[in-house]
């Protein structure tokens, strides 16, 4: 397999980033086609690869049709490729960082800027990815809620009591930074769950605009399905470790990311874990590659003295390639 991304000499103390679902909008990646011949490639071999104009959707929408699981997850992924193509025509070859991650479904896009897998595949399964927790969500409707001012602990015990009472399911999905947890589950459970957050002195409990339970056992149809793909598709190590969801811990083999993929769906994303080890293994710069600042955001409530970089559009390209060269 041969990776479409260059790498020149390290680049130092940096991590390279890439946004999960929630961070699409309307127009992302456009202006980065019209201004770069690469960009444009992406999008055009990504139309190819699904058979759809998943181009026309990241550029022009509706929302709505942006938004539906089964378009975000693909539109996300070839988005932060193309900011990340953009950033290679620039500089001729990419520097190349101490660690990659990526948020939930951005672990896939990660995986692909490190040369891990192949563009056009990691593409289907991200895909694939949304199809199946899409239909997943439909037969075994969810919630997921923003919980904030509690700390990961106090929340997972909160989580396990109300499920055990309610037979039913309810945990972290995501650990985001201090502070910013969110759960996920069966609608009973994940409302007694929020009851008793608020009367454990949760600043807010804020249920999300979503249907899908993800990062919960409610998800495993999904990732039952899933594996099987993910077991027929080529995987390499990295040229650098990419940072597990799951783990929290840099993964440097093959068997290590089916692991991590196959765990994924399930299984909670600990980005405060996964952020410090980083930090910890000497990252000093944090790189958002794609759309939103979701985690540069993150970053900052994590380790405040990070620098935190952001490149989606063309002049964000040519700023962090003028900080690089």
């Amino acid at each position: 397999m041969t990776s479409r991304f260059l790498y020149g000499n390290d680049a130092g103390p940096m991590l390279f980033l890439f946004p999960g679902q929630g961070s699409q909008h309307v127009g992302m990646a456009k202006e980065l086609a019209e201004t770069y011949t690469s960009a444009r490639s992406v999008m055009a071999e990504a139309d190819e690869v699904l058979g759809m104009s998943i181009s026309d959707i990241c550029f022009e929408g509706p929302e709505a049709l942006l938004t539906d699981t089964i378009n975000a997850q693909p539109a996300l992924y070839v988005s932060s490729l193309a900011a990340l193509s953009a950033l290679q025509e620039e500089l001729g070859e990419l520097p190349r960082p101490l660690f990659f991650a990526g948020h939930s479904m951005g672990e896939y896009t990660a995986l692909a800027a490190a040369g891990s897998i192949d563009f056009a595949d990691g593409l289907r399964l991200v895909r694939e990815r949304g199809r199946l927790m899409k239909e997943a969500g439909e037969r075994h409707p969810g919630r997921m809620v923003a919980v904030l001012g509690l700390n990961e602990e106090q929340v997972s015990e909160i989580c396990a009591e109300a499920a055990a009472e309610n037979g039913g399911v309810a945990q972290v999905a995501n650990d985001n930074c201090p502070g910013q947890i969110v759960i996920s589950g069966d609608e009973e459970s994940i409302s007694a769950t929020m009851s008793r957050l608020e009367s454990a002195g949760a600043r807010r409990v804020v249920p999300l605009a979503v249907s899908i339970a993800a990062h919960c056992p409610l998800m495993e149809p999904a990732a039952a399905r899933l594996r099987s793909r993910i077991e027929a598709t080529e995987v390499n190590a990295p040229i650098s470790p990419v940072i597990g969801n799951t783990s929290g811990r840099p993964l440097d083999s093959a068997a290590a990311i089916r692991q991590e993929l196959n765990a994924q769906l399930t299984g909670s994303v600990r980005w405060t874990e996964s952020m410090k080890h980083a930090v910890e293994g000497g990252v000093q710069t944090a790189v958002e590659i794609g759309p939103g600042s979701v985690l540069t955001g993150l970053i900052r409530r994590i380790q405040r003295k990070a620098k935190r970089v952001n490149v989606s559009s063309p002049a964000e390209v040519r700023a962090f390639a003028d900080q690089v060269k």
